[in-house]
């Protein structure tokens, strides 16, 4: 850190050349990067940052910070560096092996709980509901929900074996993992066809191969591609999974699927080709950009 103060570094003064250096160097989101990276090489919170923001820094803990920022200005994402990323207000273990989730993915949160909440509190009700989430990454969907709808049993599905074993850790933690039932397959392959399951959530790879393209080096370089990439038009994996939803889903069962900007239109109309859905809504994220379809399975 050449151009550093001179003498004894304070966390303050760390922070603020830290935060300069990322600009220049074009690090994506330079201050919140600098917060998370330097928070966690000194084992502190972001708050603590600014109340000790006076407290010198040790020539150990220099060290120890500085190799992270090496390792930001490369281009790995902050969540890998630390080990973890918060979602839906829980802390979740992150590794290369499954994709960093967005904020606009809570959005398929709150369009599930939507529909779903009033259901599964119905005190009437017995049994308890059983749901599927299909591509389930870090787990930080299912685990969110889990949550939020303990009346709830689950199948968590992913093709690839690294990720299940940071959502079955991820579940651990959570305190969810007897609910949750993972299974390593491609798709709907490992299920036997039939009417079992009350919802199936989804945010499967969607990014089209030209937007994958001319995707920043932090995301393109670092994050898991079978994860992003959708195909030419992003949709090699919902078209076929829409299509085998009726066959999975009760009467009266919902669907909900996070799609990329732009994809609404066409995957709604996907579901609506399949004549079992009713009530198919495309739900925007906080941005305004139709983020989520949700549909309900007819019932007669």
């Amino acid at each position: 850190m050449a151009d550093a103060p001179q003498g004894t570094w304070t966390i303050m003064e760390v922070l603020r050349w830290t935060t300069d250096y990322f600009q220049e160097k074009g690090v994506s989101e330079p201050r919140a990067s600098a917060e998370v990276l330097l928070a966690h090489s000194l084992n502190l919170t972001r708050l603590d940052l600014y109340l000790r923001y006076d407290q010198p820094l040790t020539p150990e803990e220099l060290a120890r910070f500085k190799d992270l920022v090496v390792r930001r200005r490369a281009g790995e994402p902050v969540a890998y560096i630390v080990g973890h990323k918060e979602f839906w207000s829980l802390d979740f273990l992150m590794t290369p092996a499954v994709l960093i989730p967005r904020p606009e993915t809570e959005t398929l949160i709150d369009a599930v709980l939507q529909v779903f909440k009033q259901t599964t509190e119905n005190k009437k009700q017995k049994t308890e509901n059983w749901c599927l989430e299909v591509g389930i990454g870090s787990g930080a969907i299912i685990i969110a929900l889990a949550r939020e709808l303990p009346r709830t049993r689950w199948v968590g599905v992913d093709i690839s074996a690294p990720a299940l074993m940071v959502a079955q850790e991820n579940a651990r933690r959570h305190e969810v993992a007897e609910r949750i039932f993972f299974l390593r397959a491609n798709l709907l392959a490992a299920l036997h066809p039939g009417p079992r399951f009350n919802l199936m959530v989804a945010n499967l790879p969607y990014v089209p191969r030209p937007v994958w393209e001319e995707l920043p080096k932090d995301i393109k370089e670092f994050e898991p591609r079978e994860a992003l990439l959708g195909g030419e038009d992003g949709l090699d994996l919902i078209r076929p999974l829409v299509q085998a939803a009726p066959g999975i889903l009760q009467p009266g069962g919902w669907l909900a699927l996070e799609v990329a900007d732009g994809q609404a239109p066409k995957v709604a109309e996907l579901v609506e080709q399949t004549g079992e859905f009713e009530q198919i809504e495309k739900i925007p994220d906080y941005l305004g950009v139709k983020r989520v379809i949700r549909a309900r399975r007819r019932e007669g």
